[in-house]
């Protein structure tokens, strides 16, 4: 029988290889090659295109000497916090407002929601650099209400790429928390109200501690996606002025593509695999602990409310 199981399950398997060999080939295979590369000297031109030499942690020494290195990992976390706590709060309230609506107001405003997720980074950017121009939208409506305009791209050019990236990527977010809610009972918001709590204890004490995982997980993928914006900076700033809105992205870009140093620029990926890595990591702990919590508070709830239905 075992055998027989065996047998039946390498059967199965084969089904997976070409799957399997894709992704070696286009992942593991790239990854070692960028972790191997960030060790040497290798470049586009001149003698250590061809000839590059193993040179140990030396990259990554000077990375962390450079003070512009240290300047560009400050506007990446900047960026990253920025977008994250933008795209999480607007998500969730977009989600929240929407659930109470009817299906029919879903349907209409739910695709006009999502138009600036699925634009390319090139086009919300455009899209922005329209917005915040001097006279742009923003400030149009700054001088319809009578304050001074503002130079939104020069003045303020790191909250101008974060307000963009929120504005592209919250609607990801406000999905995933609608699925969320939509699986939330509703007779436990009922008892809840029975017992007299409020909407907002409804919201902080129940809505918020069902979603836990849905909150980890829309958190961990958002960081992935933030750490690698390229497209939306680059057209909207090109990480300027100066170096004010260079993130790793660019700043990879920049050492490899453009000063063609390209065991630096594999230097700086890894070192943004290693940001997403921690930033995981962290999540993973901070999310797992609350989760178990919510998880013994809920069962207790669960069987109040079985005991209620006997009564």
């Amino acid at each position: 029988m075992k055998t027989n199981r065996f047998l039946r399950e390498c059967r199965q398997s084969i089904l997976l290889i070409p799957a399997m060999a894709l992704l070696l080939l286009f992942f593991v295979v790239p990854v070692f090659l960028t972790i191997f590369f960030s060790f040497t000297n290798m470049a586009l031109t001149g003698a250590t295109a061809k000839n590059y030499d193993i040179v140990g942690i030396s990259n990554y020494i000077r990375l962390f000497k450079d003070k512009v290195a240290l300047s560009v990992i400050k506007n990446t976390l900047f960026f990253l916090a920025g977008s994250l706590l933008g795209q999480q709060f607007v998500g969730f309230i977009l989600a929240y407002c929407m659930r109470e609506c009817s299906a029919t107001f879903r349907r209409i405003v739910g695709p006009c929601i999502l138009c600036g997720w699925v634009m390319p980074e090139i086009v919300v950017s455009l899209c922005m650099l329209a917005f915040f121009d001097m006279e742009g939208t923003a400030n149009t409506i700054l001088k319809a209400i009578h304050l001074p305009v503002i130079s939104w791209i020069f003045g303020f050019p790191m909250l101008t790429v974060i307000l963009a990236n929120i504005w592209h990527g919250t609607a990801f977010s406000m999905l995933n928390f609608q699925s969320a809610l939509d699986h939330v009972p509703r007779d436990m918001e009922e008892a809840a109200r029975v017992d007299g709590a409020n909407r907002f204890q409804v919201l902080w004490h129940l809505l918020i501690p069902c979603m836990k995982q849905t909150i980890g997980m829309n958190t961990m993928l958002n960081t992935f996606s933030t750490l690698g914006v390229f497209g939306l900076i680059w057209a909207m700033t090109g990480g300027g002025p100066g170096n004010k809105t260079t993130t790793l992205s660019i700043y990879m870009y920049n050492a490899g593509m453009k000063n063609f140093q390209l065991g630096k620029g594999t230097a700086i990926g890894i070192l943004i695999l290693l940001l997403g890595g921690v930033c995981s990591i962290g999540y993973s702990f901070l999310f797992y602990e609350r989760e178990k919590k919510s998880r013994r508070k809920f069962g207790k709830v669960k069987t109040t409310l079985a005991e209620r239905r006997e009564g």
